[in-house]
């Protein structure tokens, strides 16, 4: 009944409300689905985040270890040779330290005899593929060596290196190492 009539006059205020409480109804329901969508929004790019840089941990953490073990292979001083197989030895693991450990035996007196000394760094080194637990990189160095062969003067050498890697516990480690051209 309208203010100030006789009963009989239709309500339209009533109607109207009505209209205006479903407009505002049908709001209120597409905002809180604006802000779940931006919420699930939000969460899926901070997951995406944190995967690229555990990704990104992991590529630094390969090319970390694989740098470490090219660079004791190719550091060879006859005056302390069997701290410079130990250093390889420390980053392998699997078959390639069983065949290193094994071919290293005579390599010792073998480097003294000649007076060899390898001096080298790693140029270069990328990831070829990595995923949780296993990687390959390659890696190409410059260095030189010297040796009675070499009548004690440096000789450049250039090598190319193709390693897998796997995880062991939290270290990587060398399972295999090979040259490549």
């Amino acid at each position: 009944m309208v203010a100030g009539g006789a009963g009989d006059d239709p309500v339209t205020r009533a109607r109207g409300r009505t209209g205006l409480n479903i407009a505002l109804y049908v709001l209120a329901l597409a905002l809180g689905c604006a802000c779940v969508f931006g919420g699930v929004l939000v969460w899926q790019h901070r997951s995406d985040q944190q995967q690229a840089q555990a990704e990104q941990e992991r590529y630094g953490d390969v090319l970390a270890a694989a740098r470490a073990e090219v660079e004791a292979f190719i550091n060879i001083d006859y005056r302390d040779a069997q701290q410079s197989i130990d250093a390889v030895a420390a980053g392998a693991t699997g078959d390639f330290q069983k065949q290193y450990d094994s071919s290293t035996k005579g390599v010792v007196k073998l480097l003294e005899r000649e007076k060899s000394v390898m001096d080298g760094t790693v140029l270069w080194s990328g990831v070829v593929d990595v995923d949780g637990d296993s990687a390959t990189v390659l890696a190409a160095t410059t260095g030189t060596v010297s040796n009675v062969s070499t009548k004690n003067e440096k000789v450049a050498r250039y090598f190319r290196l193709k390693l897998d890697l796997v995880k062991v516990g939290d270290t990587w480690k060398t399972k295999n190492l090979e040259f490549v051209s």
